[in-house]
């Protein structure tokens, strides 16, 4: 392992926090992750790494020498880039994260134009509900919906997000169709968990031009969009969702939508990435796809293009 690459692992380690999720980020066995750090330390003649059974952490020096890394390493992706420009075929593998629904019915099914414009490009899609920690488990990039929240990520919106409240027949037949949005409290409504945050249990609705969070009662807390969905079919409950979502099911009548007349908050969608890194090629030309797909599907929200504040996030399964 030649010294960049040395470097490179090292980046890795100290922010993933962990020998094996850093070999697994770089596709290389953890004991020769392991070596390589005991011959970078030898040649530097300083320990950079506190190990112990639980956590890997950089020490003082070990602090220092991550700094300058992450300066050189950009340096060197940058003068790379300059070499050989975004448009000549990037190369290498790119891992992105992406929610169930966006992966089946957005991003997948055209993912063939873009592997045929960079076909040296080798990409890991994961999915799932769950919001992943990009750095530490070596993600490139996300897709997220709502607000960031996390000021360390760099954000660039994507879409903006139509929004649906709605039920089965035969919830509705049994329980009444809601007429206003005070209604929603009479009502089941199927409860939504992430990660650690308490369930759900509101709808929202736009009234006199403010948003309001109208609680409902119910029995069945699920933590992914397709049990959410699944459940509403079965006739458990009310849910909200975007439409794009829920198109089949509302065109086969296999749900109903509830107050049509009332206006829904809007929920933004996000490509996020970690702003430490340098921004590589192979996921600018990802970004840059991914945002003329979004704006071929929903319109155009690239005027609103990054941000790295904090803010309060949006509603409804907010995650990957």
């Amino acid at each position: 392992m030649d010294r960049f690459e040395a470097m490179t692992l090292f980046v890795r380690i100290v922010e993933s926090g962990s020998f094996t999720r850093a070999a697994n980020a770089l596709d290389i066995p953890r004991a020769t992750a392991t070596l390589a750090i005991q011959q970078l330390e030898a040649r530097l003649g300083v320990r950079l790494l506190e190990r112990t059974t639980r956590q890997v952490r950089p020490t003082p020096e070990g602090e220092a020498f991550h700094e300058r890394c992450v300066h050189l390493l950009a340096e060197l992706e940058d003068a790379e880039a300059i070499l050989q420009p975004v448009a000549d075929s990037p190369r290498g593998v790119l891992r992105v994260e992406l929610h169930g629904t966006h992966a089946s019915r957005i991003v997948l099914p055209r993912l063939d134009a873009f592997h045929a414009r960079y076909p040296a490009l080798e990409l890991v899609i994961t999915t799932g509900d769950r919001r992943v920690d990009l750095v530490g488990e070596g993600i490139d990039c996300a897709l997220r919906s709502g607000e960031p929240e996390d000021s360390s990520l760099i954000a660039r919106r994507l879409a903006t997000l139509e929004q649906v409240i709605c039920a089965s027949p035969a919830y509705l037949a049994r329980m009444g169709t809601p007429s206003t949005p005070e209604a929603l409290r009479n009502h089941h409504g199927i409860h939504f968990v992430s990660g650690f945050k308490a369930p759900d249990r509101t709808l929202d609705v736009i009234v006199d031009g403010e948003t309001r969070a109208f609680t409902t009662g119910g029995w069945l807390t699920v933590n992914d969009a397709e049990s959410y969905a699944v459940s509403a079919v079965e006739g458990f409950g009310l849910i909200q969702l975007p439409r794009f979502s829920l198109a089949s099911h509302l065109a086969s009548g296999a749900l109903v939508e509830i107050l049509p007349e009332w206006q829904k908050p809007t929920l933004p969608l996000y490509a996020v990435y970690p702003q430490r890194r340098q921004l590589s090629p192979r996921v600018r030309v990802f970004l840059e796809w991914v945002t003329t797909l979004y704006a071929d599907c929903f319109g155009d929200s690239r005027h609103a293009t990054s941000t790295n504040r904090v803010t309060p996030a949006s509603r409804k399964l907010s995650d990957d």
